[in-house]
């Protein structure tokens, strides 16, 4: 959990009680004239929030690794962060009173259970929950389907393209071995149409899972 840091009102070039502090994040000077009203202040260098107050009743502060600063219940154990480059899962810990009289230490956030994949439309790395590869995901940057792992779209466009092609030639076996039986019985020519289009269907499949993009994991964390 953050806790507002410290700060002394120092004198600034322009007025002499002027009260400012310094930013947690790029340590530039905030001006806090006419904010002393408000829990947090944001940066005009880096457009970071840093705290000037105790959260509110029930509430802590917590700092995501990409500087974002959050307000969560104090009793969270796991907490999102809202950025869509970032969308890390923080797991904090027990609750800890820190005195005010510290510097405020910001969460340090655990891995969770996943895999850090690499998106194979955007390129952009997002968390997998599924202890698994082999499997389709869903990129939350450009909302994509692709293969986490080369086996899976490879393993069934080999199986659709045999499949496919059993279908094609029972299609010519019954195309060659039927055809005085089909001139009397035309309902032969729906078996025909079957076997084809089955066939068909199959080769549109593996074509399918023969161009599907392939994301591949960066880490694992067991």
């Amino acid at each position: 959990a953050e806790l507002p840091p410290p700060y002394t009102a120092i004198a600034s070039p322009d007025a002499s009680s002027v009260p400012v502090i310094n930013c947690r994040v790029c340590q530039s000077l905030i001006n806090l004239d006419g904010k002393l009203h408000q829990h947090v202040v944001k940066c005009t260098v880096c457009n970071e929030a840093t705290p000037i107050k105790n959260p509110p009743s029930g509430k802590k502060y917590v700092r995501c690794q990409c500087n974002c600063l959050l307000i969560c219940k104090d009793t969270s154990r796991k907490i999102g962060c809202p950025r869509p480059n970032c969308r890390r899962i923080i797991t904090l810990g027990p609750v800890m009173l820190i005195p005010e009289e510290q510097p405020a230490q910001p969460a340090l956030p655990v891995q969770p259970d996943g895999t850090r994949v690499v998106c194979g439309h955007c390129g952009n790395t997002f968390l997998w929950m599924e202890l698994r590869f082999n499997t389709l995901a869903k990129c939350p940057h450009c909302k994509k389907i692709s293969s986490v792992g080369s086996a899976l779209p490879r393993r069934r466009c080999c199986a659709y393209i045999t499949i496919g092609m059993i279908c094609i030639f029972i299609g010519v076996g019954l195309t060659v071995g039927t055809q005085d039986f089909a001139r009397r019985f035309h309902a032969t020519y729906v078996s025909w149409a079957v076997a084809y289009l089955l066939g068909l269907i199959c080769l549109i499949r593996a074509c399918y899972w023969g161009a599907i993009k392939v994301s591949y994991p960066e880490h694992s964390f067991a």
